[in-house]
C-alpha cells in the first residue's frame, strides 16, 4: 500500500482531516488524532489502538503491524508498514483506529453503513 492509498482511505471516515503533528501528517476526527503517516524508506501509519486491539491485529499480521517504541506503544498505538500492508486490512485496521478516536454517535455513523 502506497501513503497516498492511507491517506486516502483515512480521510474517507466522517468527519475525518488532515492536519500535522511533529512535522507529519496526521489524521484527526473533531480534533482528535486517530492516525499519522510517515515517510521515506520505511514508510508507515500509526494507528491509535488499544492493547487489546494491537494484540489482536499482530495476531492476524504480525509482519504488518508493530508496537510504537516505547510508552506509546504500551498504550496501544501501533505502526503498519505500509510496503506490506493490503488496502483491505488497512483499512479495517483505520476504521478501528477512527472508531476509537470519534464519538460514539459519529461512529455509530459508520456502524449503521455497514463499514
Amino acid at each position: 500500500m502506497t501513503p497516498d492509498q492511507f491517506r486516502r482511505i483515512a480521510l474517507g471516515f466522517p468527519e475525518a482531516v488532515e492536519s500535522a503533528h511533529m512535522g507529519h501528517p496526521d489524521f484527526r476526527v473533531r480534533g482528535k488524532i486517530f492516525a499519522t503517516l510517515g515517510a521515506g524508506a520505511a514508510a508507515r501509519g500509526v494507528l491509535k489502538f488499544s492493547p487489546e486491539q494491537q494484540e489482536m491485529f499482530q495476531r492476524i499480521a504480525p509482519d504488518v503491524f508493530e508496537p510504537a517504541t516505547g510508552g506509546w506503544g504500551r498504550k496501544g498505538w501501533t505502526w503498519l508498514h505500509l510496503r506490506i500492508a493490503k488496502p483491505a486490512l488497512a483499512r479495517d485496521a483505520l476504521a478501528t483506529a477512527w472508531r476509537n478516536t470519534a464519538p460514539k454517535r459519529l461512529a455509530a455513523l459508520l456502524d449503521d453503513a455497514g463499514s
